[in-house]
């Protein structure tokens, strides 16, 4: 059985960790076809947003595969860190939409792969937190996402004391966007893809790249991208169909072109 499973709904292409009795651990197999499933979903024109989640209702992910890593030598386990951070880069920088549906409890290096995402979904019920400090490690490479999504205080203060979190807290923090019950958490996901794979995928793409490209730009030059991008944007079909089902009242049909 794969560590992560890969398959296509309707316009949402879904990468499912698929390593429950682990409790959903990052395995150097999980990293690999990571990259590979991000590839085929980008290259698919028919699939718009990429939804990341895990098997079962518990564990959404509890990190790296200590057991298998550690006892690793030290070149092999540099190269699986440096694997993990180069995942971790191509999910924050991905030209689609992606959503984290975190259906179980998030911590170590799961808060990678969740904060990566452009929008991250939680279950009411779900815990956080970065506990490396507890086993004398230290939330390297993930430390990266979390200062670009959460105040350094806050942030420091989950790392340093390695406390789980609540979903209420994580969302007042800014780790996540959105949390539901459990009775609600699969709808209100679904909602939301939908939403999402109803827009523009050419105007979400060359949004987002516009919007990665500015990141820890000067006020002027990132503005000045960002006109640039919003020339590119309205140059494109979909813009056109856009504002012309806006005048004439009716829902636009994007093709993404």
């Amino acid at each position: 059985m794969s560590d992560l499973r890969y398959e296509k709904k309707g316009h949402i292409g879904w990468i499912t960790i698929n390593r429950p009795k682990q409790g959903n651990t990052i395995s150097a197999e999980a990293i690999s076809l990571f990259r590979e499933f991000l590839d085929q979903a980008e290259s698919d024109g028919d699939v718009r947003a990429v939804c990341l989640t895990a098997e079962g209702d518990r564990i959404f992910c509890s990190g790296a595969d200590l057991g298998g890593a550690m006892h690793a030598p030290p070149e092999e386990k540099q190269k699986m860190f440096n694997a993990y951070a180069g995942l971790l880069a191509r999910i924050s920088q991905f030209p689609k939409p992606t959503l984290a549906k975190v259906n179980g409890h998030c911590l170590a290096g799961g808060t990678g792969f969740m904060l990566g995402c452009d929008i991250v979904i939680a279950r009411d019920d779900v815990k956080f937190g970065t506990p490396e400090v507890n086993v004398g490690l230290f939330p390297m490479m993930i430390g990266a996402l979390i200062f670009r999504n959460v105040l350094k205080k806050k942030a420091m203060e989950m790392i340093l004391l390695g406390e789980k979190l609540t979903a209420a807290q994580a969302l007042d923090m800014g780790m996540i966007t959105r949390v539901y019950t459990g009775d609600t958490f699969d709808d209100e996901t679904d909602k939301i893809l939908d939403t999402l794979a109803a827009k523009s995928p050419i105007g979400l793409r060359l949004g987002k790249e516009a919007f990665n490209a500015c990141e820890g730009m000067d006020l002027e030059p990132a503005l000045s991208r960002l006109a640039e991008g919003l020339q590119s944007v309205a140059a494109t079909k979909d813009a056109v169909e856009g504002i012309t089902a806006f005048i004439e009242k009716r829902k636009p049909v994007f093709t993404g072109e």
